[in-house]
């Protein structure tokens, strides 16, 4: 089992920034990636960042490239995703995910964070 705790959300005004963690804990050598995924009221989940935990190699969604960065701190079993610029349609709630191997889906998922960017 692998459990995650997301944290730093919260509201800021457009064109600034926030940075959200999530720490894993239980069986995080197994880890074989970490997403963050978002949903905002009246829509589906979206993947919108990826990082392989051993060769750091990351993914982007068009929605959030160029503005996004996700990172990870192995030795503190945390990924953090960096957010700048931020619009008001970012607006959702943020959560974490991960997955134990290539061909494994996201199992395990963080509680949610709300962002909350004003126009």
């Amino acid at each position: 089992q692998v459990q995650l705790v997301e944290s730093g959300g919260g509201l800021v005004q457009a064109g600034g920034s926030l940075r959200l963690s999530c720490a894993a804990s239980g069986r995080t050598l197994a880890l074989f990636a970490m997403g963050w995924f978002r949903q905002a009221p009246g829509k589906e989940r979206e993947l919108i960042a990826t990082i392989n935990w051993s060769s750091g190699s990351t993914g982007y969604a068009d929605s959030v490239k160029g503005r996004f960065i996700i990172s990870r701190d192995n030795a503190k079993n945390t990924v953090y995703l960096q957010m700048n610029s931020l619009k008001p349609e970012d607006t959702a709630v943020y959560y974490c995910a991960a997955r134990v191997a290539a061909t494994a889906k996201y199992g395990y998922w963080g509680q949610g964070t709300q962002v909350t960017v004003s126009s």
